[in-house]
């Protein structure tokens, strides 16, 4: 399952892109992502007292798509996000 990549491009028709990444792939669902990433021993960067301050799943939920951080051995910062409800 592709659900805990995260890549950003830019397109030409975002609707038919959220389509085919939400509904084709399945790469939208942030709670699932979360749920799933936390027992695998990945933590979830937490941005507390700041305008990005995340909720107790690790998931920034103001001001744009629910997006959660966390970094990879080499402490490069990724992401999973909901890119848009289907």
């Amino acid at each position: 399952m592709f659900t805990h990549a995260y890549s950003g491009f830019s397109v030409d028709d975002a609707a038919a892109a959220r389509d085919f990444y939400t509904g084709t792939l399945g790469l939208d669902d942030v709670e699932r992502a979360v749920d799933e990433l936390g027992p695998r021993g990945v933590r979830f960067e937490r941005y507390e007292g700041t305008e990005m301050e995340t909720d107790a799943t690790g998931v920034f939920r103001r001001g744009g798509p629910p997006i959660a951080w966390f970094t990879d051995p080499a402490g490069n910062i990724l992401s999973v996000l909901q890119a848009g409800r289907p």
